[in-house]
């Protein structure tokens, strides 16, 4: 009897998929990360299991990694932290992901784990399950402060100015390029708080307050 064949998986499919997958995982106890207290391992593992998840049910595009994301067919990257302190780190690519958004959606898992010393297993209860649209990727104090200047009349001298107080890692030939795309385009209002590294930090404060009552930002 020949298989059914897989559905090809949608960002509201995706959505749908993870406010169950949440639901779900809520009510699990998992032995094997009784005891663990390193974040980063505690949210391999919901990561994890929701990819296979997804892949066990979907048919996802092969060989289309080089995007670095968990789910490049629709643009989706996943991210899993703790409620104590939410946030994470993701690929530097360019100065610009600060002011335009990341180049892709982010579904954020915010987890509480308690362990059952009795039981010797733990809970992971998802606190929110938060979508964050590509376009509201950007930081929020810089994209609502680029906001403002523009509104203000800003020029692009204003911007550069500001751009180089913030200290946004990148050389003042590209300085002015942004700052003429600025005019050009403004950004959206972004709702990540993203710190200049290497690798960009990112913190979800503000999603996880705004998730529903704004733009671009989905509490699932």
């Amino acid at each position: 009897m020949a298989r059914t064949a897989k559905r090809r998986l949608t960002e509201a499919l995706l959505r749908q998929e993870a406010r169950g997958f949440s639901e779900k995982e809520s009510l699990h106890s998992e032995p094997s990360l009784f005891g663990v207290t390193d974040g980063k391992a505690v949210g391999t593992y919901p990561e994890q299991k929701f990819r296979a998840y997804i892949a066990d049910r979907y048919a996802l595009e092969e060989g289309n990694s080089a995007k670095g994301i968990d789910f490049p067919d629709v643009n989706v990257d996943i991210k899993v932290t703790s409620e104590k302190q939410p946030q994470s780190s993701c690929p530097f690519k360019s100065a610009r992901q600060k002011i335009f958004g990341l180049g892709y959606s982010l579904l954020v898992f915010v987890y509480d784990k308690k362990d059952d010393r009795q039981a010797r297993t733990a809970n992971l209860r998802i606190l929110h399950t938060i979508f964050v649209e590509a376009r509201a990727t950007g930081d929020f104090t810089m994209t609502r402060r680029l906001r403002e200047m523009i509104s203000d009349d800003a020029n692009e001298d204003d911007i550069v100015a500001y751009l180089t107080d913030r200290n946004l890692p990148v050389e003042e030939i590209e300085l002015r390029d942004i700052a003429r795309d600025v005019l050009k385009s403004p950004p959206a209002q972004g709702y990540l708080t993203i710190s200049n590294a290497l690798q960009w930090r990112l913190q979800y404060g503000h999603a996880i307050r705004e998730a529903g009552s704004v733009e671009g930002v989905a509490r699932l």
